[in-house]
């Protein structure tokens, strides 16, 4: 909206400490899809790792349902199966509707005794939270990946749309039960890794 939101220190480190360990990365928002290239290039601004990003389809009345139903629809179409989970309080409704464990659901605010036992509150900021995550083992490599995962790197400012293209390519051509991390929130995007034969000779076209 015009504005420039600036990045909590750490927060880049851990989204990329996840995607060393194997995870997808999956930036939900409730944000319309009109404003994709904006956020697509703060993202690139700001070296976040690549990932999925998921916006709703226009301006909607309940974007936190949105977020549910689109995280429930990867759950149920493509047997992912989320792994960590990080937002605002207001996404702990969002990430318990998937079913998804209070101890994998990492939230930054202020802490209060009615939804401390919903969810893990990030206090000390997301340096503390990255030390705590390899202190207690809790971040291991992910098993069942899918062998088409986004290549390592960050968003890359040129070519976001052919990136944002693609992301329904990605969606379909998940292998099964794949692990992903979700987040409420200069180099080229690259083709993922393992492609079908059809895919292959279709860009050879």
């Amino acid at each position: 909206m015009g504005s420039d939101p600036k990045v909590r220190a750490g927060a880049v480190d851990v989204v990329r400490h996840w995607q060393d360990l194997g995870y997808l990365i999956i930036y939900v928002t409730g944000r319309p899809d009109m404003q994709k290239q904006r956020v697509v290039a703060w993202l690139a601004q700001h070296n976040f790792p690549h990932g999925i990003v998921s916006f709703c389809d226009g301006l909607v009345h309940d974007p936190l349902r949105h977020k549910a139903n689109f995280l429930k629809s990867l759950i149920t179409d493509l047997h992912m199966r989320i792994h960590a989970a990080y937002g605002s309080t207001k996404d702990i409704s969002v990430y318990s509707s998937i079913s998804l464990p209070p101890t994998h659901i990492y939230i930054v605010g202020r802490p209060t005794k009615k939804l401390q036992s919903q969810c893990q509150f990030i206090t000390e900021g997301y340096a503390a939270h990255l030390a705590q995550l390899e202190y207690n083992h809790r971040a291991r490599p992910a098993k069942n990946t899918t062998r088409m995962a986004l290549r390592k790197g960050s968003f890359g400012l040129p070519n976001q749309t052919e990136f944002l293209r693609k992301r329904n390519h990605l969606l379909r051509t998940i292998s099964s039960q794949p692990s992903a991390t979700a987040s409420s929130a200069g180099h080229r995007p690259e083709r993922t890794q393992s492609q079908s034969e059809s895919d292959k000779e279709r860009d050879r076209e």
